[in-house]
């Protein structure tokens, strides 16, 4: 279980409070003024990534003071019960452990007292087998063609995710052409059917219960249009495969149970785009990207469960979110990409922070009269520099 200690009635919270008055006014470059060593103190370098914190409205104090708020918050406890798999999901009763589906040393991550990753490893060796059908043209349709277009329907995490990062990796892009569906408005599956041919393409069902409303309309609107083209069912398995655990629907639909793709309730829809709800990435980058892609991800939880909290980035990226909303009052927060790959992440990062803090109940089951989450909201920057920085940096 996690800690249940309500960071507002800590001594470093008290502490905060009276240091925000004293801090309040000063402002970045008074901050930078009295201090020549900010930038070095305030900067963590993670592999290639340079993470500067130093332009924001902190002093040593601030820091200091985040940290100890952590600390007594026992966040090295939460941080370590969330890697031993316990259900620190409560309302659920459940583990959060996506950090199982990148987990690249392969070290055994224990649910119930049983090792989840021979599973994992698994359904990871199935989508490099079925990708590397379908990008080799080794798999074919029901005509004999190649395929040529994947479509990928689904909602929320099954499609946010994929899309972010398909957009952001899009340089190493393989032959095919990815196509996204989510909205139940049919026009967002109308429009993209105009554009595929149902003899070259593939879609994938994206839902865990293959149940989903939005999803499984679009879904048997997919399934209809195929047929009314000329095919028939049993041509669907061709053409059609899922990212479920419900086989007997998955079948009735349609589709060859062996190429239904598994993924566990410990999995949250907003950190799913490392497991099956993946697949559509390993088709749009190769599988061997997506492979890194996991390395990657996997570092970054090696350096969240093993850095001490002063040189964790994402320890201080939260703090400082804390500082922000509960201190400051700033009650958003703008992602503004300026590289174009990146246009997406916005969109994507708004459902990991607010929906993993929309909440309005704490862990002891009292109302929250704390703020628990900014609204998450961007673009990229260059559009916005001629939209709404006006408002950000003159507005009233």
């Amino acid at each position: 279980m996690l800690p249940k200690i309500n960071f507002t009635e800590t001594t470093a919270y008290k502490y905060l409070t009276d240091h925000f008055i004293d801090i309040s006014q000063t402002t970045i470059k008074d901050l930078f003024a009295q201090d020549g060593e900010r930038f070095k103190k305030f900067s963590i370098l993670f592999e290639d990534i340079l993470v500067d914190f130093s332009k924001n409205r902190i002093d040593d104090t601030t820091f200091a003071l985040l940290i100890q708020l952590a600390k007594e918050c026992k966040l090295d406890e939460a941080i370590k019960a969330m890697y031993e798999g316990d259900k620190i999901n409560q309302t659920e009763g459940r583990p959060v452990l996506h950090i199982a589906l990148r987990n690249q040393g392969n070290k055994a991550i224990l649910v119930d007292g049983e090792d989840v990753m021979p599973d994992v490893n698994a359904v990871l060796a199935k989508m490099e087998k079925f990708s590397n059908a379908i990008i080799s043209e080794e798999w074919k349709g029901y005509t004999g063609k190649a395929i040529t277009d994947i479509v990928n329907i689904g909602i929320g995490g099954s499609d946010l995710g994929p899309v972010m990062v398909t957009e952001a990796l899009k340089s190493y892009k393989t032959r095919l052409n990815l196509h996204f569906v989510s909205n139940i408005d049919g026009t967002h599956l109308a429009e993209t059917l105009k554009s595929v041919d149902p003899e070259t393409t593939l879609f994938l069902v994206a839902s865990k219960t293959f149940t989903t409303q939005e999803t499984m309309t679009n879904a048997h609107s997919a399934r209809a249009w195929f047929l009314e083209s000329g095919a028939k069912k049993e041509d669907i398995a061709k053409h059609f495969a899922a990212l479920s655990t419900n086989a007997k629907d998955v079948a009735g639909f349609g589709i060859d149970t062996e190429n239904m793709f598994e993924f566990w309730d410990w999995v949250g829809g907003r950190y799913s785009l490392w497991s099956a709800i993946g697949l559509s990435i390993c088709l749009g980058i190769g599988y061997d990207n997506f492979k890194q892609l996991l390395a990657g991800a996997h570092a970054s939880d090696e350096h969240f469960k093993q850095t001490a909290f002063e040189e964790n980035i994402p320890v201080i990226l939260g703090l400082l979110g804390i500082w922000y909303i509960n201190f400051h009052g700033a009650e958003t927060q703008a992602i503004l990409p300026y590289d174009q790959y990146m246009h997406r992440f916005a969109a994507y990062f708004q459902q990991g922070d607010m929906e993993s803090n929309g909440k309005h109940v704490d862990r002891n089951g009292n109302v929250v009269d704390y703020e628990t989450g900014p609204v998450i909201w961007g673009e990229p920057g260059t559009n916005g520099q001629h939209a709404f920085y006006q408002l950000i940096h003159q507005g009233t």
